[in-house]
């Protein structure tokens, strides 16, 4: 039976919040519908920065101490406001979509602790846009001893299985954390995070400039990476460890540039989202033919020509010259996790977060 889903995702990027309704069954998308997007106002991103600041002290997945409660009501708030806002733009009405995967605002993922924190508060997102509700995805992968992340390559899977091309396949997104699943045939599942994404680039450059990000890249290819800086990074212990393997966004907040000019920190920490991206290559069964790349950092051109440089012979193209929406990848995706989640279908397997087993997940909130 095919469902009427609307996946949220709010990234480690902060930059708000994207909506994306999709057809699906669970295990093959029958159409994309539309998307959309809520961006967070400065007040808003501030708070959430405060937010992954304070979350750092939490021991308890459900506490929400200080300036966490008024983060959560903060994000339910934005993502009633998306979903009404996507509803009224397409004339649809609540009772034309079966389910709302929501992801919530991850504040801190310590799988090592079994500790994952998303906020927003799904059954008042349930009441306030009258859809049922999914969420809390990541927890029982998790609790059972999983990574938690990523969560998005069965959805990879069933895009790539749409295209006509020779394997193995990599899908890239580069968020805030990147994260790529390797796929080969529909037997071979791999998924790990592989470094940074945009969350180094995107906090210097608000350090520095004033500036959310780096748009298409256009600063970083001013400057001049550090290649010697990136060579020392990249011998973290997190890179030679195979995958499943996970990330929280602020786990490379510590690496330090130094006196550095503007362009050339731009261009170094673009540079080494690139070369951790490439450093899971001999991590994997075999040399990949081609990388797709998704979420924001497939805008930016100066990381893609990064990227190309470092993968060989390997084909490297942005997600949308496939026909594949780049900025609603992820909230599509949770859109089809809320699908299997309602089919009881796995979520996670053993090669992706590193889960005993294969895990279904999520909890339903009901208006």
């Amino acid at each position: 039976m095919m469902l009427t889903a609307l996946g949220l995702m709010s990234g480690t990027s902060l930059d708000g919040v994207d909506v994306a309704l999709i057809e699906t069954d669970g295990k093959l998308v029958k159409a994309f519908g539309p998307a959309g997007y809520r961006p967070y106002s400065p007040a808003e991103r501030n708070l959430l920065r405060q937010a992954l600041t304070e979350a750092v002290h939490l021991s308890q997945r459900d506490a929400r101490p200080g300036v966490l409660a008024e983060a959560e009501r903060a994000v339910t708030l934005a993502h009633a406001e998306a979903v009404a806002a996507f509803v009224a733009q397409n004339r649809m009405r609540p009772e034309d979509i079966d389910i709302v995967g929501f992801h919530g605002q991850t504040v801190l993922h310590r799988p090592e602790k079994r500790l994952t924190v998303q906020i927003g508060d799904a059954p008042a997102l349930a009441r306030a846009i009258h859809i049922p509700v999914m969420y809390d995805f990541r927890a029982a992968d998790v609790e059972a001893g999983g990574q938690g992340a990523p969560f998005v390559p069965v959805y990879h899977r069933a895009l790539a299985n749409s295209l006509d091309r020779e394997g193995p396949i990599v899908v890239v997104n580069i968020g805030g954390v990147s994260n790529i699943t390797y796929i080969d045939g529909n037997d071979t599942l791999i998924a790990c995070d592989t470094g940074p994404g945009n969350a180094l680039l995107d906090d210097f450059m608000y350090r520095t400039m004033n500036q959310a990000f780096d748009a298409e890249g256009k600063f970083a290819a001013l400057g001049k990476a550090d290649e010697a800086w990136i060579a020392r990074a990249l011998e973290l212990q997190f890179f030679a460890a195979p995958p499943p393997k996970s990330l929280d966004r602020n786990d490379f907040a510590a690496l330090k540039l130094g006196d550095v000019q503007p362009a050339d920190g731009a261009a170094t920490l673009t540079a080494f989202t690139a070369a951790a991206i490439a450093r899971v290559i001999p991590l994997l069964p075999r040399r990949p033919r081609s990388w797709i790349v998704c979420g924001g950092g497939a805008r930016n051109l100066t990381m893609l020509r990064m990227l190309r440089d470092r993968v060989g012979s390997a084909t490297v193209e942005a997600a949308e010259t496939l026909g594949w929406a780049s900025d609603a990848i992820e909230a599509q995706a949770f859109g089809f996790l809320a699908a299997r989640g309602l089919k009881g279908l796995p979520l996670s397997y053993p090669a992706t977060t590193g889960v005993p087993m294969p895990m279904t997940g999520g909890v339903i909130a009901r208006p």
